[in-house]
Formats: C-alpha cells, sequence, structure tokens
C-alpha cells in the first residue's frame, strides 16, 4: 500500500488551506516573541528595583566575602533609585550630556552600622548610576565623628572592635629558645607576610589573619605576643589619603566629622579640603575658594554650606587590604545601589571549583 503524502487529507476531511498553516506559525511566533519580551521586561524592573546579582572581584572583603563570591544586592531596603543617566539597559552606552534628577522610592530600612552595602564609586566621573560599583562595610553614619587610634576603628570617642570574619595584620613574636610553627599559623587560615630574624632569637613574623587567629595563636607556648601592625602616624605624610593634606595614615585617621542631611558646614581654609568635593562634585554646585581666602558658591560670597543628602564612611573588612574611605572619602546616599544580603554562588579562583559551603551563605 502506497505511504500517504504528507498533505493529504482523510475522507471526509476538508482540505487545509496553505495559508492557514502559515497564520498558524505566524501566531506561535508572535506568541513566542511576545512571551520573550515581557520575560525581558520582567528582568530588567527586577534587576532595576528589587534585587542586582554582583562578583566580588578583590580581597578586600575577606574574610566575609572571598573573591569569587556571586552575591544578591536587595535594593528595596534602602528604596531603588530611578535611572539618572539615559542609555540602553545592560551596556556602557548612554547619552553622556543627558543626567535626570535623582529619586529613590522609599524603602523599609534605613542604613545601619555594619551593612556591607553596593555603591556606585564616588570618586569615578559620569553619570552616577555609570559609575563602577564597589562593597564595602558601613563604618561611620551621617552626624558622627569617626577616628582610628593604633588600627582601632572609634565612633564619638567609643571603640569599635572587630566583627568576626575582620581580618588585618599582626605581629607575632617567639619566646627565646623556642620555634614557631608556620604550617599551623597558616593551617588557621594566617596569610604569611614576612619573617624577620631568627625564630629562636625573639624573631617576628607579621600576618594576616581575623582576630579569633590571632588570640588562639597569642595562647601557644611558643609565642611571646601577638600585637597589630600598626603603620607609624608619620608614614601619613608620603600616603595619599582623605582628605588630602592632613597626613593621616589607615592606622592613625581622623578626627573626622561625617556630614548629615540639612548640617550647616563652616567653610575655612582647614575645612575646604574636607568639603569642597561634596559641595561641587557630589550636590553639584559651582563652588571655589578665592585667592582672598573667601568662598563662592553658585556665585555668591559664603562661609556657611548646608549639607542636601546624608554621607557615610566605609571600610573593607580586610582592613589592611582596601581602597575605602580612608582614601577617598565619603560615600553620598544617592551613590547608594542596595544591601548585600545573600552568596548565592562561590567559585574558587585558585581551584577551579565551587565553594560549595558558601553557596546561599547570609551575609552579616
Amino acid at each position: 500500500m502506497p505511504r500517504p503524502h504528507s498533505d493529504a487529507t482523510a475522507p471526509g476531511e476538508a482540505p487545509v488551506a496553505a495559508g492557514t498553516v502559515a497564520r498558524a506559525h505566524r501566531l506561535r511566533t508572535r506568541d513566542w516573541l511576545a512571551a520573550f519580551g515581557v520575560a525581558v521586561v520582567a528582568a530588567l524592573l527586577l534587576r532595576a528595583f528589587c534585587l542586582q546579582a554582583f562578583r566580588i572581584p578583590t580581597s578586600s572583603m575577606e574574610k566575609n566575602l572571598l573573591a569569587g563570591d556571586f552575591v544578591l544586592v536587595s535594593k528595596l531596603h534602602y528604596g531603588p533609585r530611578l535611572p539618572r543617566s539615559v542609555g540602553l539597559p545592560l551596556t556602557g552606552w548612554y547619552l553622556p550630556d543627558v543626567t535626570l534628577p535623582h529619586v529613590r522610592v522609599p524603602g523599609f530600612s534605613r542604613i545601619r552600622r555594619g551593612d556591607v552595602i553596593v555603591f556606585n564609586y564616588p570618586a569615578e566621573e559620569g553619570p552616577v548610576d555609570r559609575k563602577t560599583h564597589y562593597i564595602k562595610r558601613v563604618v561611620g553614619l551621617p552626624g558622627e565623628t569617626l577616628s582610628i587610634r593604633n588600627k582601632v576603628t572609634h565612633i564619638d570617642g567609643v571603640p569599635l572592635p572587630l566583627m568576626p570574619g575582620m581580618q588585618q595584620k599582626w605581629v607575632v613574636r617567639a619566646e627565646p629558645g623556642a620555634v614557631l610553627p608556620l604550617e599551623e599559623l597558616e593551617a588557621r587560615g594566617a596569610s604569611l607576610l614576612s619573617v624577620q630574624g631568627g625564630l629562636r632569637t625573639g624573631g617576628r613574623i607579621a600576618f594576616e589573619a581575623t582576630r579569633d587567629v590571632a588570640e588562639e595563636v597569642a595562647s601557644w607556648n611558643a609565642v611571646a605576643s601577638v600585637e597589630p601592625l600598626v603603620t607609624p602616624p608619620q608614614a601619613g605624610l608620603r600616603l595619599r589619603t582623605f582628605p588630602p593634606g592632613r597626613g593621616f595614615s589607615p592606622d592613625h585617621y581622623g578626627p573626622l566629622y561625617i556630614p548629615a542631611r540639612g548640617d550647616t558646614l563652616h567653610l575655612t581654609d582647614e575645612s575646604w579640603p574636607v568639603y569642597e568635593r561634596l559641595i561641587r562634585r557630589y550636590e553639584g554646585h559651582d563652588a571655589r575658594r578665592l585667592d582672598d581666602g573667601r568662598f563662592l558658591i553658585d556665585g555668591v560670597l559664603t562661609d556657611r554650606y548646608v549639607v542636601e543628602q546624608d554621607y557615610y564612611f566605609v571600610m573593607g573588612d580586610n582592613r589592611d587590604n582596601s581602597q575605602d574611605s580612608r582614601v577617598w572619602g565619603f560615600v553620598p546616599m544617592d551613590h547608594v545601589v542596595g544591601k548585600a544580603v545573600l552568596v548565592y554562588f562561590s567559585w574558587d579562583l585558585e581551584r577551579h571549583m565551587p565553594r560549595f559551603e558558601r553557596i546561599l551563605h547570609r551575609i552579616r
């Protein structure tokens, strides 16, 4: 029996017109395109107003966040921002001469000390929402005075201890005649930086680790002392720290007042390096210091300025390996993207495999 042709019709059935089949294909294609378009729009809206994914590229937040961690950032906590630039989403293309006003939808939480936040790098040029993303921990809040003495951060004179997972540089000295077990030091997660002198004659080892590791090492019989490795204050004279000309060092810093919205700043020769960038770049005013020492803001002579938004002081959890507010200054509120809440995936860059124990790890 011959095989029927593909467009043959069974007895009693009306033949199907070729145009009807083509229309059905067009309808299916249109439905697929519409579904794809809705999915893309929904993904863009979710990214713009709810959650956004970021990858940790450096070790500045170790040990709490590792290079290779992929984190989810909630924009709902502090309120999502409306776009400031006009361009194509997920690309670097935008109209350079078009900048929209800053608008933030109210969130359900305020920024608190200890929050890990993602923000646009303030010192970079260009529209706020096109600047490079940074991630750091909030240390100083608007209206507070921050200082660092011998590596210990103080807020309004009250010391802030290192949180769990934060690490810094330490120096360990051996007891006379004792040998420090370097392999044990590394096995506890410490990173050896240098070994100076003979280990049996009071030599010292510099290492990077958390406070918990440093306290454990201090309890070893072979150890005479473990102390923070502190950069001397005079080193600030050759380091580039914020504000310029103050001579602050990363371990001896401040005091520095963090401006709050509504503050009236008194402009002087001393305060001008602190607040010049704030007034000109972050709040968009024509401000300059005249040769006679007076200040001109938007064409008006004045020695006062009222702050228009809150500012924050941020630092990395890896305190001695972080470019943060000690280097480039305050983070304006309009630069804040959101709060880092979850590590949803982690890739070990050295072993080239996932860190399964960090998947779905909550960020603290």
